[in-house]
């Protein structure tokens, strides 16, 4: 276990990132869907912490504190979880997620290559068979359904399909599957597809700013409360040089013209 003798809230970064034995932090910031490109919020947590983790207590913030109704939010597949889709979807924020990369432990059938029928409540297989609803499982709430061994045994393509010892094909299906097909269909709009887009050119460069001019790359401080207002200070500097160079150098800023840029912003993008 690594432990920083100077700042113990540091934790070990991921070796994906091409981080080999280092300890540090993640920098997480709200950013709206304007041109201006304004920072709603912005904190910092321990790189043990998944970056999906803090996303719906930021939004859900930010839309107190600046007191706006976002149609939509946007973020690449880190944040893509079920928790994140259905808290956005029940806020009445649409999800503009990529689903989150799931590791395949098998080479078979897809769950998309089986169809759900509402009506009887079971998935049909490629083959035309019946999948039926059997158990729960608490932990993750999901539904689980298969078919009976008799049929998978004597299936022709049944090595294509399962794995599995008992010789049945499951479907799980989450109690919130609703959502998840909801998330599902906005990906195949053009709206999500540019959203996206923008995404890439607008919110990525802002991480790359705070490091080249605003010293981001490193914390100077120690310990999470001092680096979080660190990282708040930065923030607070880059949106000023935004209102600056809307509002112009030589015009004169009324108290409340940051606050009222803010009220109109129509979605999040994450990063």
């Amino acid at each position: 276990m690594w432990v920083s003798p100077t700042d113990p809230d540091a934790t070990l970064l991921s070796p994906l990132g091409g981080y080999t034995n280092k300890l540090g932090y993640h920098t997480h910031y709200v950013v709206d869907g304007g041109k201006a490109r304004i920072i709603l919020a912005c904190l910092v947590t321990p790189a043990s912490i998944h970056d999906d983790a803090p996303m719906l207590d930021l939004v859900r913030w930010a839309r107190f504190r600046w007191q706006i109704r976002p149609r939509i939010a946007v973020g690449d597949g880190r944040y893509g979880t079920t928790p994140n889709i259905v808290g956005l979807e029940m806020d009445g924020v649409r999800a503009y997620l990529p689903r989150h990369a799931q590791h395949k432990r098998h080479k078979v059938y897809p769950r998309e290559m089986f169809h759900y029928d509402a009506e009887e409540d079971c998935y049909i297989c490629p083959q035309g068979h019946k999948l039926r609803h059997g158990s729960y499982n608490k932990a993750e709430r999901k539904w689980i359904y298969y078919t009976s061994s008799t049929i998978c045994k004597a299936c022709p393509v049944r090595p294509a399909c399962t794995t599995s010892k008992r010789g049945v094909r499951m479907i799980q299906r989450s109690v919130f599957q609703e959502f998840l097909d909801r998330a599902q269909a906005y990906r195949e709009t053009e709206a999500y597809k540019k959203a996206m887009r923008k995404r890439k050119v607008w919110v990525e460069p802002l991480f790359g700013e705070a490091k080249q001019w605003h010293e981001a790359r490193k914390f100077r401080l120690r310990r999470l409360e001092k680096v979080n207002i660190a990282a708040l200070m930065i923030a607070s500097g880059q949106n000023v040089k935004r209102l600056i160079s809307h509002k112009g150098w030589g015009k004169h800023q009324g108290p409340a013209g940051g606050s009222a840029a803010l009220a109109v912003v129509p979605s999040f993008s994450f990063s």
